[in-house]
């Protein structure tokens, strides 16, 4: 098994004292998130961006929650918004 860092740690504690649950049906959303990716995410361009580590820990939490790797979460909220699907309140 590999060795966790520091945030993944964080995410794991927090998620086996109960303060992060999972999904409704999480093995389904899933499994259509992981089709959502490989249909659309065809990755042909790479991207550096910083953030700040409070909001790429919500991320990760967020990603962790729908049963997902963060970069994924974070490739489709792009897309969405790019798509006209996200918009801000």
């Amino acid at each position: 098994m590999s060795k966790l860092d520091k945030e993944e740690r964080e995410l794991l504690e927090a998620f086996e004292e109960g303060e992060l649950k999972r999904v409704p049906d999480a093995e389904r959303t899933q499994q259509r998130h992981q089709q959502y990716a490989e249909a659309m995410f065809k990755k042909d361009a790479r991207i550096n961006i910083r953030l700040s580590s409070r909001d790429l820990r919500g991320l990760q939490k967020k990603a962790l929650a729908e049963g997902i790797p963060y970069q994924t979460l974070v490739a489709s909220i792009l897309h969405k918004y790019v798509e006209g699907r996200l918009h801000e309140d």
